[in-house]
Formats: structure tokens, sequence, C-alpha cells
């Protein structure tokens, strides 16, 4: 494994994750599973992290649409 592709020694809580935060890392993640190269245990650890990752920027997409359909609502008198 080169340098570059060496673990985050500390990865960063994925709920503390902005949107763009954990959408730019999880673009990472799967680059690095696409080029391959990494161990069996590693790609395991970061498909784990994908999904957390994934499950981070819906759960922000989630609450952008709920945001605006009560923006919605609200401008509509409802």
């Amino acid at each position: 494994m080169t340098e570059s592709q060496q673990p985050d020694p500390s990865p960063t809580a994925v709920d503390t994750l902005s949107y763009e935060q954990a959408r730019e890392e999880l673009v990472g993640v799967v680059s690095r599973l696409e080029a391959g190269g990494v161990s069996l245990e590693e790609s395991l650890a970061l498909w784990e992290r994908g999904e957390a990752l994934a499950d981070r920027c819906e759960a922000w997409l989630e609450g952008a649409k709920v945001r605006l359909a009560a923006a919605r609502d609200k401008a509509e008198g409802k």
C-alpha cells in the first residue's frame, strides 16, 4: 500500500460531518474501493465507512426535504 493510500488513523465520527464533508469522503472511499489493491480487511472497513457516510448524506437530504416542505407550507399559509 502506498503512503497516499494509508487509512486515516483517526476517522471523524460520521455523525459530526456536514453533507459536503460526508459526500467528499464517500467519493474517496468509492475511489479506493474501485482502485483495488487493498486487503480484504481494509476493503470491509472502507465498505462499512462508506455505508455510514451514505446514510449520513441521506439523513442530511431527508432533513432538507422536511425543511423545504415546512417553508413551502408556511409560504402557502398552511
